[in-house]
């Protein structure tokens, strides 16, 4: 097939969904032509590579600091949420559209409420259904359901401020949005649950469940032994559900650990940390928050358990994911692995409270054979519903529903 995939943001490791599915997409033959912004040298090198990629042609502009700064102001002053504006570049758009006119693709391909308005110009600009090749909105999450959840449990100011400002144009525009394309896709059923529950019986797009999945060999187990009485939690470190979650852990669960392990640390790993996570290892040595790490791997590979407490939030966690594949033993809330089907206390532990997560540390971190059969049993989980190569092969039957 001929596909036009559009991404809004430049495809790379940390952004897992599009990276792989445009790897496993063009090792499958399909020729595509991807259409991106990038905002820096390591994600322009990032786009690079995916060009170097046999049957991948690139369309990439810079989105800069000025161009931000517009769209902002401008969605400000709009109907439209601002993720829905964030990401918008004249120049992307009007290349796309000349790809369009000028390629006979099967399909088109647009990722996140960030990437929709292109796909809206495209209808604007080719009005004739028949003239413009089908369009996939790939939402990957519902981002009203993420704002209501947030408007009650986020710990981040920021998150607090933006759920405040954008929530109800979010509900509205995601409605609306349901009604626009003909695929609809989402990475998880209570995704799709929520946005259902927006249409009010409306006539709307088919909205299918297409998972994320994760790189099997390169998240994968090593030979090395684990620290002992390490826990590990990883991801974006600004983004407000896992500021949220990395709060909950140090201040309401570590202090019940500590209470019986005082020699148990915490390794806080990823981007960006907002100032609320910096502040949990302020005058607490036995939590390290990193900041970027150029390999998480390790981090992974050697933890004694990985964790994820969160407390809100939509989508799969690719953070359970990564740290499954990686053989690490993972305790997860229930919301954490909602979108997953998992087998509790043999794919990985789940706790929803406080003093049931500390249980479930100090019980894993006490016992080398829970260790290894959570971390074998997770292994296997992820080789089974989780293989990138098995999720594209699913997402080409679903474009060829519409050809």
């Amino acid at each position: 097939m001929r596909i036009l995939f559009l991404v809004p943001y430049a495809p790379t490791l940390i952004r897992t969904r599009p990276y792989n599915l445009l790897r496993f997409l063009a090792r499958r033959g399909h020729r595509i032509t991807l259409a991106t912004l990038w905002e820096n040298e390591d994600e322009w090198a990032f786009v690079q590579v995916l060009g170097k990629e046999e049957g991948i042609r690139i369309l990439a502009e810079p989105l800069g600091s000025g161009r931000k700064l517009l769209n902002l102001t401008a969605g400000a002053f709009s109907r439209a949420p601002i993720q829905a504006r964030f990401c918008w570049h004249p120049a992307l758009a009007r290349a796309v559209q000349a790809a369009v006119q000028e390629n006979a693709f099967d399909v088109v391909h647009v990722e996140h409420l960030r990437g929709v308005r292109y796909a809206l110009h495209l209808q604007e600009a080719i009005p004739d259904d028949s003239a413009r090749p089908p369009i996939v909105w790939d939402s990957v999450d519902s981002i009203t359901y993420l704002f209501e959840q947030a408007a009650q449990q986020s710990q981040s100011l920021k998150g607090r401020m933006m759920t405040a400002m954008e929530l109800g144009r979010t509900r509205r525009y995601e409605t609306w949005l349901l009604t626009r394309f003909p695929q609809v896709l989402v990475t998880s059923p209570r995704d799709k649950a929520a946005f259902q529950s927006l249409l009010d019986h409306q006539a709307a797009a088919s909205i299918t469940v297409l998972p994320n999945g994760v790189d099997l060999h390169y998240f994968s187990p090593d030979s090395f032994l684990r620290k002992p009485a390490t826990i590990v939690f990883s991801g974006k470190m600004s983004y407000h559900a896992n500021v949220t979650a990395a709060v909950y852990l140090v201040r309401e669960i570590m202090p019940l650990v500590w209470r019986r392990r005082p020699d148990v640390r915490v390794e806080i790993v990823g981007k960006d940390p907002a100032r609320e996570v910096q502040a949990l290892a302020s005058g607490e040595p036995r939590v390290t928050v990193t900041g970027f790490v150029a390999d998480l791997r390790p981090y992974l590979r050697q933890a004694t358990v990985a964790v994820s407490p969160i407390r809100y939030g939509a989508g799969i966690q690719n953070k359970v994911l990564e740290a499954m594949a990686c053989g690490a033993p993972v305790i997860a809330s229930s919301l954490a692995v909602s979108a997953l089907a998992v087998e509790p206390d043999r794919d990985l532990v789940i706790a929803d409270h406080p003093l049931a997560f500390a249980k479930a540390i100090l019980q894993v971190i006490e016992s080398p054979s829970l260790q290894r059969r959570l971390g074998e049993a997770g292994r296997a989980y992820v080789e089974t519903h989780h293989d990138w190569a098995k999720i594209v092969a699913r997402l080409e039957t679903i474009y060829q529903g519409l050809l």
